[in-house]
């Protein structure tokens, strides 16, 4: 939630200070067991590190799926895990590395004065030691990087503001205000219409694997699958035709409510960066995606008027037919990712998965039955 690392006034090779926040103190390196510490230790170095600052900094420590997110008085670190997660592999330094500086580079666009750098974790003689990027040690091993970023105010985010029913008109002015540049100006994707085609029902084949397991037992999934194939190859020339008109750009990949933060400028965060293809998208395909994420949220009125302006802004009016089946493909998937959390080993928070796949479940069942 967080954009450039500046070597302290002292330059300490331990230190940094942040832009328009207060500065950590020196890192102090931390005192481990001489074999390579795991992931857990490189952990604790963080919060120990953001706690030099502030000893009395309270540090929440989040884990996801793929990563370790560590929130600080006025920072944010990430630590990706050593894990294989098909496509992605990051069981190498060297892989984590880039997917850090790819995850600077895509967010740095949406969210300039966010993503301040890199922290490498240095191993040298039974110490571990996260040290800024530009002042890393030749001589020391680097066993991992961490992104960064500047905390952003929690009560801010877009999913908070729709649930407290503070959401005001200014605010979704404001984010197109960022959003219409940033789809103008984008990159246009090097992709052709039979790969954009084939994506798309990749993306329905894997909700369908996932949804349809006995295990869920979730009535009727088989006939919304039909229901939705059929509804792809009606309608596949509309898909086709984005590309001839050079309408898929390079994108976010994830744009959802809890990545929007409406401060003055709004700053929209967590671009996806892991397989940069699922970021080859139709602007509208991505409003559609963030309409169904503030629907489930509670609003179901953001997505039409955040659509409607962009298409007067960018002179481009896609039919109500494409804009239903991209809710509906882009539904299922949120409905698959939420249920696979119930198929993980460690299932973090079990009661609320399944209402929350369901509700997926209704707004594609909703977005077909208009096709």
């Amino acid at each position: 939630m967080y954009a450039g690392i500046e070597p302290a006034v002292r330059h300490s090779p331990s230190s940094y200070r942040m832009r328009s926040t207060p500065a950590l103190a020196d890192y102090a390196p931390q005192r481990v067991p001489r074999s390579p510490p795991d992931t857990l230790a490189r952990v604790h170095c963080l919060e120990e590190a953001l706690k030099s600052a502030n000893p009395s900094a309270q540090i929440e420590r989040i884990e996801t799926h793929m990563s370790w997110v560590l929130v600080g008085d006025t920072e944010v670190l990430k630590l990706k895990k050593p894990i294989v997660s098909p496509p992605m592999d990051y069981t190498t330094v060297d892989a984590r590395e880039r997917n850090a500086r790819t995850e600077l580079r895509q967010n740095r666009r949406l969210a300039p004065g966010v993503y301040l750098g890199l922290i490498a974790l240095q191993w040298a003689e039974g110490t571990l030691s996260a040290v800024p990027e530009g002042y890393r040690s030749p001589t020391q091993a680097t066993l991992d990087w961490v992104v960064v970023m500047r905390r952003l105010p929690r009560e801010r985010m877009l999913d908070q503001l729709i649930r407290r029913g503070r959401l005001r008109p200014a605010d979704l002015d404001a984010l197109l205000a960022v959003l219409i540049p940033f789809y103008r100006d984008a990159v246009h994707a090097k992709v052709d219409e039979g790969e954009y085609v084939a994506r798309f029902r990749h993306s329905i084949q894997l909700s369908f694997g996932l949804l349809g397991r006995a295990e869920f037992a979730l009535p009727h999934v088989g006939e919304l699958f039909e229901r939705m194939e059929q509804a792809t190859t009606a309608h596949e020339g509309l898909l086709r035709a984005r590309i001839g008109e050079g309408r898929i750009v390079e994108g976010h990949g994830d744009l959802r409510p809890e990545h929007v933060c409406l401060i003055d400028p709004p700053m929209v965060i967590d671009a996806l960066e892991f397989d940069l293809r699922l970021s080859d998208v139709d602007p509208f395909d991505e409003l559609c995606f963030l309409g169904l994420e503030c629907e489930a949220a509670g609003d179901a009125s953001i997505g039409p008027r955040l659509i409607a302006q962009m298409g007067a802004a960018l002179d481009d009016q896609p039919s109500g037919a494409l804009l239903h089946l991209y809710t509906a493909r882009s539904a299922l998937m949120r409905a698959r990712l939420s249920a696979a959390h119930l198929l993980a080993a460690k299932v973090r928070e079990p009661a609320l998965w399944m209402p929350r796949t369901l509700v997926y479940l209704q707004i594609a069942h909703k977005a077909l039955a208009c096709l």
